[in-house]
């Protein structure tokens, strides 16, 4: 099935048959999380004899689950995620495919911290075109990301400065493979959020963040068409699917796939 997406050069085929997930799902007592969280919990409802699972005899699987949208796999969060007011996530999308710019970077040492300066951000999009949507790939990436527990640990963030340059670069919709755009500790500052949303400026409600992805390394920098799935929650925050699609060039690349 072939689609059209309106790009910064003008219309653009994409290949809707061939997606490529970069999301990260939510199951039963798996390790990925952060921020000391217990597993997330996904079980057969109990209720006196009843058991809502076909192996345990029920006619239905009927399941509990209990998890946090922001410490269990890959979500997309609002502005509501940081400052007081009727902000949802499901508000601040009227549509869910976006042209995108995947860029890979290195974060630096600076004393015991690992940051994406506006420096590393700014050389991975020189000479690119804006973008709604830039997906962060840090480096080194190995498949051990899926599994990792980060709640022990100091990730990778965006500087305040690099959240600028995102934000005045054009982009809406920023995504990254980390937990937090933000130092795990660092006071409730936040502010790289802050920066991202234009907090104290003019706040930009129909943006998001989009943490907790996950790019595989055979897909390579680009620029690629974007969709999201949100579950309709009606919070600050949901659990998301992102996919990418390959930009075509010409029709003849439909007759070639």
């Amino acid at each position: 099935m072939k689609a059209y997406i309106e790009t910064s050069s003008g219309l653009k085929k994409i290949d809707l048959s061939r997606p490529m997930g970069i999301h990260l799902p939510i199951e039963n007592e798996q390790r990925l999380g952060a921020w000391y969280l217990s597993p997330p919990s996904i079980i057969p409802h109990k209720n006196g004899n009843f058991i809502g699972s076909v192996s345990q005899g029920a006619a239905i699987n009927f399941n509990d689950i209990m998890f946090n949208p922001h410490a269990h796999g890959t979500h997309t969060e609002c502005v509501g995620h940081i400052i007081e007011g009727d902000y949802k996530i499901m508000q601040s999308m009227s549509q869910f495919f976006f042209e995108a710019i995947l860029v890979s970077v290195g974060p630096q040492n600076v004393g015991n911290d690992l940051i994406i300066s506006e420096e590393v951000l700014s050389k991975a999009l020189k000479d690119k075109a804006p973008a709604e949507a830039l997906i962060i790939r840090t480096l080194p990436n190995p498949e051990i990301k899926k599994q990792q527990n980060y709640s022990h640990s100091n990730p990778p963030y965006l500087t305040e400065a690099a959240a600028v340059c995102i934000r005045e670069w054009g982009v809406k919709h920023v995504l990254i493979d980390l937990p937090s755009i933000d130092k795990k500790e660092d006071g409730g500052a936040l502010l790289a959020h802050r920066a991202f949303w234009d907090v104290g400026g003019v706040l930009r409600t129909q943006a998001t963040i989009t943490e907790f992805i996950f790019v595989p390394s055979k897909i390579e920098d680009g620029r690629y068409a974007l969709q999201f799935g949100l579950a309709p929650f009606v919070n600050d925050a949901s659990p998301s699917s992102v996919f990418l699609y390959k930009m075509l060039d010409s029709s003849s690349d439909f007759l070639n796939r």
